[in-house]
């Protein structure tokens, strides 16, 4: 199976993201526009990202009652976005009212619901009384995401060879919490992965960030990424 590359562009500004997107044209096709980035810039945001030949993914991990959740995702479809996260916690009833919204106006759209953050470990989840293990809690979220339409999950790389296991198979598996081999450090994801591994594992997709966007080229360090996918 197959895995490709997304670039969360976590930057405070669009003026600093401004020459990382121009030195990435042509080296990687997607990149994760998150709800800091759209909080500040907005659907034009979106559009300008997108008219740089970038396939967006919005991650925004919408999460609350049916309906808003439903019209969000309707005044979402115009925009010229791929993917877009919502909160598998919401339950089956939000998911579905979602699925619905989106086949209806944008059929195009990938619904990706997010399972369990990958800020987060057992000890957090117990934290707000959820008694489960991490990788139990993103069993279940993911058997409802599945039973409630959705055809993609974000979810810790550590989880994926059990999502393979347990869902359909045409399930689309995307995986933050990656550090290249090189990379010491985790910063503040706690369940992390290598991009080999995740891809060995079974993700569809990727998401790398602060090991793009702090390299002094990151065009060579989307390079080193993409090759190493490749070889796994």
């Amino acid at each position: 199976m197959s895995c490709d590359l997304i670039l969360a562009l976590d930057v405070p500004t669009r003026e600093e993201a401004a020459p990382i997107l121009r030195h990435l044209r042509g080296h990687l096709r997607w990149v994760k526009i998150g709800l800091q980035m759209f909080t500040a810039y907005g659907p034009n945001y979106v559009r300008e990202v997108a008219g740089m030949g970038f396939d967006v993914f919005l991650d925004l991990k919408l999460h609350d009652i049916p309906n808003t959740v439903a019209k969000a995702v309707e005044s979402l479809a115009p925009l010229p976005i791929r993917m877009l996260t919502l909160h598998t916690a919401g339950g089956g009833e939000m998911m579905r009212a979602a699925r619905a919204a989106q086949q209806k106006h944008n059929p195009d759209l990938l619904l990706l619901g997010v399972t369990v953050l990958t800020s987060m470990d057992t000890a957090g989840l117990n934290e707000i009384g959820v008694t489960a293990a991490a990788a139990d809690q993103v069993a279940r979220l993911g058997k409802l995401a599945a039973d409630s339409g959705l055809r993609g999950l974000v979810c810790s790389p550590l989880e994926v060879a059990m999502l393979r296991r347990q869902l359909p198979a045409d399930m689309q598996l995307i995986t933050p919490g990656i550090r290249p081999a090189s990379e010491a450090a985790s910063d503040d994801q706690k369940r992390v992965m290598t991009p080999a591994d995740a891809a060995k594992a079974g993700s569809t997709y990727i998401v790398v960030g602060r090991p793009i966007l702090k390299a002094p080229d990151p065009a060579a360090a989307a390079r080193a990424i993409l090759a190493e996918l490749a070889g796994s």
